[in-house]
């Protein structure tokens, strides 16, 4: 069988990089969880290569996710993020990382991480699907469902289904590479 990279990662080097070194990799750091979850919640409605682009700006933005000290911010700081920091300007999506920082430590407080709580989904380990073409992965799952009323319940905000399945594929709850991606075999 010939292989070939997924074909949403073909069309740049920064969305190859992305795909070949992090996407469907298993991850556990409650700082890179909550990473994954601002990224894609501020993907929507736009294309995955917008925000990769502007990955070290929200790093800057938002702290290095950390999680303490974000929780301690408020929608305040919107303007500031806004003026000074090369990230989507949607004061919406700017103020849930705030609103989702303080939720993201009671699930910590509860669960002894995020990691735990959102890895439960999946019952701790990577699913790994057996997609032979791209239009056969889809947007959600009953899972990305499960998961997405989950986290509204919990109080964080976008964090629809569609939004929670690229979360799970990013950080390796699913492995969607393709059967005849070389990056299928993620432990090899």
């Amino acid at each position: 069988m010939k292989e070939t990279t997924c074909a949403w990662a073909i069309n740049t080097p920064l969305e190859r990089e992305y795909h070949d070194n992090e996407w469907g990799r298993a991850v556990y750091d409650d700082r890179v969880l909550f990473e994954f979850i601002t990224l894609e919640g501020a993907q929507a409605g736009l294309s995955w290569i917008t925000i990769l682009k502007k990955r070290e700006g929200y790093r800057a933005a938002f702290l290095n996710y950390d999680l303490d000290m974000l929780a301690k911010l408020d929608d305040s700081n919107v303007a500031s993020i806004i003026e000074n920091f090369d990230i989507v300007r949607h004061k919406g999506k700017i103020a849930s990382v705030y609103n989702n920082a303080r939720a993201a430590i009671e699930l910590q407080n509860e669960y002894s991480s995020l990691s735990k709580a959102l890895w439960q989904f999946v019952d701790g380990k990577s699913l790994t699907n057996q997609w032979s073409s791209m239009d056969q992965v889809p947007a959600s799952t009953e899972t990305s469902k499960e998961m997405s009323k989950f986290l509204k319940k919990r109080g964080f905000k976008f964090v629809g289904e569609t939004i929670c399945y690229a979360f799970m594929q990013a950080t390796g709850m699913v492995n969607d590479h393709l059967i005849d991606c070389p990056k299928y075999n993620l432990d090899k």
